[in-house]
């Protein structure tokens, strides 16, 4: 038997115990999430009144979601979901609104800072609420970057320079490191500056408006306000990718575009329908996901931290709920992928000050391709909160943003023309609620007490009761007023 050189056997043995991330990079994660933008409101998706050349971008040369679900339809309940892998009636005081951020509860940036990432955020973090009050030291989505400002052309916009300070905040990563960076637009939460769509040369007739609410100027013209400033989120967006594209980490960076909730309208925002809680969601990463796809299976923000973490080699602790979508991004297909995903499930506490007492309206749903299913557990309770107002006010509703759309909806509601937008927006629910989407895209006519439903509405109320259960919900174990309990630290009303 001849031997075999030594020079040989060196080089067989480097390759052999190579270290096993050497011969491919740690990805960079960049989450762009807006704050109060509603599926289908992109140009990737057909939409031509809201224009999105990044979003647009990253579909293009990567993988749009048609089914992407935020977790709650309210700011911070939201964004504390998608950080921790939790659902929201798992974390306590960060599943409800404006409240605060328990520390024991791991989120997907402290893991990927202790991994060697170097970590940041600009603009909106984890809000609103009090982190402080849980003995964090800082924001749960990281260090602050948000010194740098600028004159935005409309008084709704935020002066925070988003795309300035990542261009910063790159600048201080020590060389070599991966970077995890969230870049969270204000935009476009209200208050608008009204006439800023028609500003910009939008046209009413552009504008889609929901069947939920009133086909008139006022409300298109609230549209098109609206649409300017998810454009200016998109701008931002477009400048990060540039400067990434400049400094060669382009293709290297896991980039996923979404928003916390649906767009600040009555019966969107704060609501578990379809315009609260469906996303839009793209994410480009060319190393690992297939470029062009259109993805229709159903991904929940709960899987977005497992999935950042095993993109950056690290396992998901067993306390998070959602799985990792990395089997979707690495697959050739496109439509539904992976078949246990046909389901998701949202639901929400206290959103605004909206009531007496600071009480909220707790709500879960199940989100199928066929159905919507929504248990109400307060029926009660006003949905979007006492009618009266605080003095000055002529009335309430507070978990409706304040908007020239609200206002009309409101004023005109007693009117015969009207009363079917203002009882969708305001009346009070039933304890269920199914809604059958193929017939009923924009859930408007519940069919809950139909007889030709009643097995679709037992088989979506039991998988609904036995989620809440293996999850361990309080609302469904009978200890749900839990959640009356826990402090709000934004601004409380005084009604009348």
């Amino acid at each position: 038997m001849k031997k075999i050189p030594s020079i040989i056997i060196a080089a067989i043995a480097a390759v052999i115990f190579l270290p096993a991330r050497s011969a491919e990079k740690r990805p960079n994660i960049l989450l762009a999430i807006a704050d109060d933008w509603s599926w289908p409101h992109a140009g990737a998706y057909g939409c031509k009144f809201v224009k999105t050349p990044a979003f647009d971008q990253v579909a293009r040369e990567g993988v749009l979601f048609n089914r992407a679900f935020c977790a709650s339809p309210g700011c911070s309940p939201s964004r504390a979901a998608l950080l921790t892998g939790r659902q929201t009636w798992q974390i306590e005081q960060a599943g409800t609104h404006a409240s605060s951020f328990p520390s024991k509860y791991l989120v997907y940036p402290d893991i990927l800072e202790k991994a060697g990432y170097h970590v940041g955020f600009t603009g909106k973090g984890w809000a609103p609420g009090n982190w402080k009050a849980s003995g964090r030291t800082r924001n749960p989505a990281g260090p602050e970057h948000s010194d740098l400002k600028l004159n935005p052309p409309y008084s709704g916009i935020n002066k925070i320079d988003y795309a300035g300070n990542f261009k910063a905040f790159l600048s201080q990563r020590p060389k070599d490191k991966p970077f995890c960076f969230w870049y969270g637009g204000h935009e476009p939460h209200r208050a608008y500056e009204q006439g800023s769509g028609l500003k910009e040369g939008k046209k009413p007739e552009e504008a889609v408006v929901p069947l939920f609410l009133p086909d008139v100027l006022v409300v298109r013209s609230d549209e098109l306000d609206y649409a300017v400033e998810v454009e200016w989120f998109d701008r931002h967006l477009g400048l990060m990718m540039r400067t990434l594209e400049e400094a060669g980490e382009l293709d290297n960076t896991l980039i996923v575009v979404t928003s916390d909730n649906g767009m600040p309208f009555p019966r969107a925002k704060a609501n578990v329908y379809e315009y609260g809680i469906h996303m839009p969601m793209a994410i480009r990463w060319p190393r690992r996901a297939k470029a062009g796809r259109t993805i229709d299976d159903f991904v929940s923000f709960i899987d977005l931290a497992p999935t950042f973490l095993e993109a950056a080699g690290l396992k998901t602790p067993a306390t998070m709920t959602g799985r990792s979508i990395m089997n979707i991004l690495a697959a050739d297909g496109q439509g539904q992928v992976d078949p246990t995903r046909a389901r998701i499930f949202a639901g929400r506490e206290r959103h605004s000050s909206a009531r007496v007492n600071n009480l909220g309206y707790p709500s879960r749903a199940l989100r199928t391709a066929d159905f919507l299913y929504i248990r109400n557990f307060a029926p009660d309770r006003w949905p979007a909160g006492d009618p009266q107002g605080v003095e000055g006010d002529s009335f309430g509703y507070y978990d409706i943003d304040a908007s020239p759309s609200k206002t009309f909806v409101i004023e005109k509601g007693s009117t015969q023309e009207y009363r079917q937008f203002f009882d969708l927006a305001v009346a009070k629910r039933p304890a269920e609620e199914l809604y059958v989407l193929k017939d009923d895209p924009y859930a408007v006519v519940n069919v809950a007490d139909r007889p030709e439903r009643l097995a679709a509405l037992k088989q979506m109320r039991s998988d609904l009761e036995q989620y809440l259960r293996k999850t361990g919900d309080p609302r469904i174990l009978g200890t749900g007023d839990i959640f009356e309990s826990y402090p709000r630290y934004s601004p409380i009303r005084k009604f009348q």
